[in-house]
């Protein structure tokens, strides 16, 4: 008789925020899991009737197929044509904020079952960033609201702007590292900054495979951070 799978229901701002936060619970990345989008959410009105969006994550066993968990009456698009959408939607967007950059789609390295990842460049486009990736987040989230519904089904995009994402995972690793070997040499527990959910799960993925060294989660809303400790001798 086959196990029960793990699963683990997660809320927040968006769907990417829920999603993080289900992945940190699960210490998993995203290729171990299959994700059910519950509800997508709403921002509301000038704060009025705002949603939480919702997902289930569930984590897969070891060489376990994905499987679509919604079936549709049309085939999925081709890559290439939701790239094209996404394409569109996000230059449309950067239009009528009155920025000025140029958006490629960065080509995935020999895996079509990963995101598809628009890079944004150009010169001084920290307001696409905002404090914390705070705007950028924003940004990919109504990216992919926007391409989800002229496909009518929800399509993974990513967004990057100056490669901020692939540097901060950089730092946020070599961080965890250091404070790794802080924790190892003077056996006592040392708590980083308050990070947002996908940065907390970056700290902790970076350190999963510490035999010396475990982390957790404290705290609550914007105040939540990653303890880095020593782990117990069994």
């Amino acid at each position: 008789m086959e196990g029960k799978r793990r699963s683990v229901e997660a809320s927040g701002g968006s769907v990417d925020e829920a999603v993080e936060k289900a992945l940190e619970e699960l210490g998993v990345d995203k290729d171990q899991v299959e994700t059910e989008v519950l509800a997508e959410g709403s921002r509301g009105l000038l704060g009025l009737g705002r949603e939480k969006a919702k997902v289930r994550v569930t984590l897969l066993e070891p060489g376990e197929p994905r499987e679509e968990l919604e079936e549709f009456e049309e085939p999925a698009p081709a890559r290439a044509d939701v790239a094209e959408v996404a394409l569109e939607v996000l230059r449309n967007l950067l239009h009528h904020m009155g920025v000025q950059a140029e958006v490629v789609v960065r080509e995935p390295a020999g895996d079509e079952s990963l995101p598809i990842v628009l890079d944004v460049e150009g010169d001084n486009l920290g307001i696409l960033i905002g404090r914390q990736g705070e705007t950028l987040r924003d940004l990919q989230y109504i990216s992919r609201l926007i391409v989800s519904r002229k496909l009518q089904r929800w399509v993974n995009v990513v967004v990057d702007v100056g490669g901020y994402k692939r540097r901060r995972e950089r730092i946020l690793t070599e961080l965890a590292e250091r404070m790794a070997k802080r924790v190892m040499d003077e056996g006592r527990a040392v708590t980083l900054e308050p990070m947002p959910a996908h940065e907390r799960r970056i700290v902790h993925m970076a350190l999963r495979d510490y035999e010396s060294v475990r982390t957790e989660s404290t705290g609550e809303g914007g105040r939540r951070k990653v303890v880095i400790l020593p782990k117990e001798e069994s």
